[in-house]
């Protein structure tokens, strides 16, 4: 996830802009962890994703 997006439940405001302290501390923990990570459900849809291309790249080609 990116900072740009990301609004803060506290103060309605970005998260980049770090209007409250809360929004500080979001932003501090984001940058330490290194922005965006993949969750599970998003590595399970991706993997399903190359699984679906692969079958059809299959049927294509064979």
């Amino acid at each position: 996830m990116t900072l740009d997006r990301l609004v803060c439940a506290n103060c309605a405001g970005l998260v980049a802009e770090g209007r409250c302290p809360t929004c500080r501390a979001s932003r501090e923990r984001l940058q330490r962890s290194g922005g965006f990570n993949l969750q599970p459900a998003m590595l399970a849809a991706l993997a399903l994703l190359v699984l679906v291309c692969a079958l059809l790249l299959a049927r294509v080609g064979g």
